[in-house]
Parts: structure tokens; sequence; C-alpha cells
């Protein structure tokens, strides 16, 4: 009988010794998030786009803009939820082997190529070593101008749409721009891109620059979205679309390229209102640049 229970001691040990050893293996899989597999651990697109990362960004919650930071540790992006009045900003950071949801603020937008500023219209958060600041006012010349979406490259120049024409006939929006002189933000000035169209919407400065992606309003009330690249004398180019992979007869907006150069984001609205966010290869930015 003490054989017999010995016996069954050790079939006892060696099952709880397979489960813990079962246990690390499902931490240590290829499956699993990674630090250097930021996203999600989903396998990068080619030059077709794909969801990104269902259920978990792209939901049934009418997802807008998604931002990261500079290290692409941190994703931000807004949506409206069950049980909430308004939207929300939404932060999910890889840490430790695992993404987590860790906080929630109401409204965020872009993030500054340092990484120290999250912009939010004409408003603006700073971080701090506790998280983001509460919302602080950009000041002249900024405070009188209805801003969706305002982006900054590495010379802190402002890119942004000036919504305050949008309700007249025909309606207008323009794409601005204002530089940092001597600390100062400049006059905005209008940037002149032809499109064909009045309507130029949520403007994407590269960080260097060299190009602007914004989106544009169609004919048949859809919008689409182009890009520009600035010249060598430095004026800007005539608006290029992206092309039929990415604008299909569906409405395509808030474009915007990963800090680290690989990855192009965008939203797409589906026919019955269901919005995605989409992600794909941005090498085909390099095949649009003019020769």
């Amino acid at each position: 009988m003490r054989n017999y229970n010995f016996i069954i001691l050790i079939l006892v040990f060696t099952m709880f010794f397979n489960s813990c050893n079962t246990e690390k293996q499902k931490v240590n899989d290829s499956d699993f998030p990674r630090l250097e597999d930021p996203f999600f651990a989903q396998k990068p697109p080619g030059l077709i786009p794909e969801i990104f990362a269902p259920r978990i960004v792209s939901t049934a919650h009418s997802e807008l803009t998604t931002a990261f930071s500079p290290d692409v540790k941190e994703i931000y992006f807004r949506k409206y939820d069950e049980g909430l009045e308004n939207e929300v900003l939404v932060a999910i950071q890889y840490k430790d082997n695992l993404w987590a949801e860790t906080f929630e603020v109401p409204r965020g937008e872009h993030i500054s190529p340092d990484g120290k500023i999250m912009y939010i219209g004409n408003e603006y958060r700073e971080r701090t070593p506790s998280g983001w600041s509460e919302v602080k006012p950009l000041g002249a010349p900024f405070d009188s101008i209805p801003i969706m979406r305002l982006t900054t490259s590495s010379k802190n120049t402002y890119y942004f749409d000036d919504v305050s024409l949008f309700n007249d006939k025909p309606p207008i929006v323009n794409i601005h721009y204002s530089r940092l002189i001597d600390g100062i933000y400049e006059k905005p000035k209008i940037l002149n891109i032809d499109t064909g169209t009045t309507l130029k919407f949520h403007p994407f400065i590269a960080e260097d620059e060299s190009y602007l992606i914004f989106d544009s309003k169609t004919e048949n009330g859809n919008a689409n979205i182009y890009i520009s690249f600035r010249q060598k004398d430095g004026s800007w180019g005539a608006a290029i679309n992206l092309g039929a992979q990415i604008n299909t007869e569906l409405s395509e907006v808030h474009g915007s390229v990963t800090p680290d150069g690989k990855y192009f984001f965008f939203r797409r609205t589906l026919s019955n209102g269901e919005k995605n966010r989409m992600w794909v290869d941005a090498g085909f930015i390099e095949a649009l640049r003019p020769k």
C-alpha cells in the first residue's frame, strides 16, 4: 500500500511539473507579443491594407485616430464606448512583454516627434513623470481657429486644417502651416496644394517635412487620401492620390505614418457605417515620389 501511495505521489508531482513547463512555454510562445514586435504580434501587412488589431483597436465603437509614441511602445486611439457620454482617448502600453490599457483621457490627437507634447486641435497636453498634464491652450494665433487635426514636424512647424469656413457656401477647408521663429509662432499661412477641391482635412506632416498626407472630399461625398511632396525649391507638388489599394468607393481618412516609418495607418468607413483602422506597408510612399 505504501508503494502504491508513493507511486500516486510521484504521478501527481510529475503532472504538476509538466503543467508548470506547459505554462512557461505559453509565455515564451512565438505568437505572444514581444518587445521587438510591438503590434500585438500581428503579421506585418504587405502592400494590401489590412484591419489593424481586430477586437482590440478596430472594434464596433468607432475608433478615430491612431497615434504612436516615438518608440512605438504606446498606442493611443479615440473611441466611443458603451456607458461613455463622449469619446475618450485610450492608451495601450507595451511593458514587461504585455500589452495593457493604462488610462483614458477625454481627448487626444497627435504626439510630437520627441514624444513630449500631445496635440488636440488648438490645445495640448505635456508629458509629465506621472502621465499627461491637463489640457492647455496653444494661445495666439491659434486660439480662435477651429482645428480638427494639428501635426508637427521635428522643426516644430505646425500643419493643421482650419474648418472655420466649412459651413459657408461653397464650404472651404484649407491646410495651414505656422513656423516657430525666435520662439514665437508666426501668423498661419495657407498651404497651396492643387487638389481640384476646396476641402482638405486631417493633415499629417512627415517628421522631416518631405511630404504631407491629407484627405479630401470626393464628388460622391466620401473622402480619399492624398500626398504632396516638397519640391527642391521648397514648394509643394500637386496632390497625388494614394491609389486604388487605399482609396476605394468607401471613405478613407486620417492617414499617418508610424514614427519608425514602416507602416501607414488610416481609417476606412464601410457602407454599414462601421469604421476600421487599417494599416499597410509604407513603402508605397517612396514609389509615389516623383523622380
